[in-house]
């Protein structure tokens, strides 16, 4: 039970992946309110796993190589 439930997890995600992806290359309508939809729940879930980690390092901890 548990393999069908995260099974059919994962079929949502790569389907509003597509939906993400075919709303960008102009699809219709109900594409684009998918793309909306997993795009939002995407970013709620990004805010809640770094909700729950410890800050991260910022982006001046980091060495610039760039002028190398």
């Amino acid at each position: 039970m548990t393999v069908l439930v995260l099974s059919g997890i994962v079929v949502l995600a790569v389907g509003g992946c597509v939906c993400v992806v075919w709303a960008a290359r102009g699809g219709p309508r109900w594409v684009r309110t998918a793309a909306t939809t997993t795009s939002a729940d995407g970013e709620s879930a990004r805010r809640a796993g770094s909700k729950d980690r410890s800050p991260s390092r910022s982006s001046d901890d980091y060495l610039d190589l760039s002028s190398i």
